[in-house]
């Protein structure tokens, strides 16, 4: 059988007699003699087959590209000139002596060996096709090489690997849940967990003490670059430890990870209060290597006539923002129309705007059509606070709080992307100090993370002012993705029932839904806290990935479509009785 990978060959096994299987990456006839590049998970081998080998030359004429085959041969160096320093096995060859066509292959949907513009649903309808490219191939071993040094790391800090259900119960965590209908007690239904949450809690009140799973979870929602309705996540719990304890623990991993995987050194974490983050960047995940930062100017704004910017500077729920950007004054009108709809899509009515080209003139060394609007002395007062300068331009958002930041923030990063003004390639930190409950569409509470994360304050105060609490929750953000989040856990069953009291759940419906939890906290529950990381996003930034659809094997399309299988599909008749579930047609079926 194999005595070697293909990409494992090199100098030191010259003159070694090897076999070799893999698949036909490219052939190639060079003046009677053939070469096959052969390929397999670990590289590519230069195979050499010679005509002097009658039979073996035949077979290497008659492959062609993804025909499977066995190779016999003796490693021998490269001729001078023909070394390919760009491939780790590029000093050597393999001077073919057998040929064993093991399975042939009809012509693939799509070239393997080298990089072709083709659709997404192509690849994923052919993934078993799409993962024998080096490229992604490479990223699967990344991604068993990250998990593998998480499960080291923890296993050394003394966590236990666990596993939890997959059926369990359906909870209101704020996304809808996958629910499998149960056979045996017709009308129920289990649901797929969005997270082992309540599972881990359980854990530390059994004494577990440390524990940690690379779990599956589901969530039934849109999707999103970085979004799957399964994903997998690291998720981690531990007792008697405070938020200080877990995030260093957490942080350590981090940065051994990223130092001994990618040879990345992280010079700090910085801890930033979610206040903070809103106000300097519009999001609670910022891009810390984008040098931009808001500047509120309501104050300034709030006299003048302009009512696009006096009406929110003015409405309590309101927000006016600028946001300097150096040497911008050379963006195009284009540009900023191109910029305008961008900012549309999160809900801006539009995108004001000035640019600096002359400082030293006053307000006439400004550019813009809302200068006369706001007055020179506003528009100069505005000039002052931000510290402008002559090149730059400076756009403002005034709307919802909800909307200039969301707006805003994500311009910040589109103007941070297209002018490269990255100050360097990886920007950790953790947002801390998070409300705890934020106001819905309806004039209620619900919580920011979930109601099981415990409050910075007591039961009292808590009801006294549960609009101003804030939660001990905190989120490691990298390059403006949220790695991961957890929270100080709820271990008092007074402090259970008041957090469920604020967010509407009254004593019945939280023990009908969580009766398990509120037993569970009477019996000496322990101090303890946790934290989730989303393996596909972790390990999507860390191979500088453009979806988390890179790094898994198998994924959804943007339709929740497993384009391979074509699931989700429909089931017979007799499958939806045994179940007792009557399917009911659409309204467009119906008309």
């Amino acid at each position: 059988m194999r005595s070697h990978y293909c990409g494992a060959i090199n100098e030191s096994h010259i003159d070694q007699e090897v076999t070799l299987y893999g698949w036909v990456h490219r052939r190639r006839d060079h003046g009677g003699v053939i070469f096959l590049d052969l390929r397999d998970r670990e590289g590519i081998a230069q195979v050499v087959v010679d005509p002097d080998t009658e039979d073996a030359f035949a077979k290497a004429e008659s492959v062609r590209s993804e025909f499977v085959i066995a190779i016999k041969g003796r490693i021998r160096r490269r001729p001078e000139g023909t070394i390919n320093k760009d491939m780790p096995t590029g000093a050597v060859e393999v001077l073919g002596k057998e040929l064993t066509i093991l399975n042939a292959s009809a012509t693939p949907p799509f070239q393997l060996d080298g990089y072709v513009d083709v659709g997404e649903d192509t690849r994923l309808k052919n993934r078993f096709l799409d993962l024998r490219r080096p490229e992604m191939l490479n990223k699967l071993r990344f991604r068993s090489k990250v998990t593998s040094y998480i499960r080291n790391f923890l296993d050394g800090q003394d966590f236990m690997d666990v596993e939890t259900p997959i059926l369990t119960r359906a909870t209101p965590e704020g996304a809808r849940d996958y629910l499998v209908p149960s056979r045996t007690q017709p009308g129920s239904f289990f649901a797929l967990p969005q997270s082992p949450q309540l599972f881990k809690q359980m854990l530390m009140v059994s004494g577990v003490d440390r524990y940690y799973q690379i779990a599956k979870c589901f969530r039934d929602e849109d999707l999103r670059a970085d979004r799957q309705p399964e994903f997998t996540q690291v998720d981690i719990e531990c007792s008697f430890v405070d938020e200080n304890t877990l995030m260093n623990i957490m942080e350590q991993m981090v940065r051994e990870m990223f130092h001994d995987l990618l040879n990345v050194d992280f010079s700090s974490f910085p801890r930033i209060p979610y206040s903070e983050a809103m106000a300097k960047y519009g999001s609670d995940k910022p891009d810390l290597r984008i040098p931009l930062e808001f500047t509120d100017v309501a104050d300034l704004v709030a006299p003048v006539d302009f009512k696009v910017f006096a009406g929110p500077a003015k409405d309590p729920k309101g927000r006016v923002v600028a946001l300097r950007v150096p040497g911008g004054a050379s963006i195009s009108r284009k540009q900023i129309d191109e910029y305008t709809k961008y900012v549309g899509i999160y809900g801006a009515k539009g995108l004001a705007w000035i640019k600096v080209n002359e400082l030293e003139k006053g307000a006439e060394g400004l550019q813009s059509p809302i200068v006369k609007f706001l007055g020179d002395d506003v528009a100069m007062q505005i000039m002052s606070r931000l510290g402008a300068e002559n090149g730059d331009i400076v756009f403002f958002g005034a709307d919802k709080a909800k909307v200039v930041n969301e707006a805003i923030g994500a311009l910040r990063v589109k103007v941070g992307e297209d002018l490269d003004l990255f100050t360097c390639k990886w920007a950790p930190c953790w947002v801390v100090d998070f409300p705890m409950f934020e106001e819905t569409s309806n004039g209620g509470l619900t919580a920011i993370h979930h109601p099981f994360t415990s409050p910075a304050c007591s039961p009292a105060e808590l009801k006294e002012s549960p609009e101003s609490a804030l939660s001990q929750a905190y989120d490691m953000v990298l390059n403006g993705t949220e790695l991961g989040g957890g929270s100080i856990r709820i271990h008092d069953g007074e402090m259970q029932k008041t957090v469920f009291g604020i967010l509407g759940i009254d004593d019945e419906e939280a023990q009908e839904k969580f009766g398990f939890l509120l037993d569970a906290l009477k019996y000496g529950c322990p101090p303890h806290g946790g934290l989730a990381f989303g393996l596909d996003r972790l390990v999507m930034l860390m191979t500088d990935s453009q979806s988390i659809r890179e790094v898994i094997a198998f994924p959804k399309n943007q339709s929740a479509t497993c384009m391979l299988t074509q699931a989700p599909g429909t089931v017979d008749a007799k499958q939806l009785k045994e179940l007792n579930i009557n399917v009911r047609k659409s309204v467009k079926e119906e008309s």
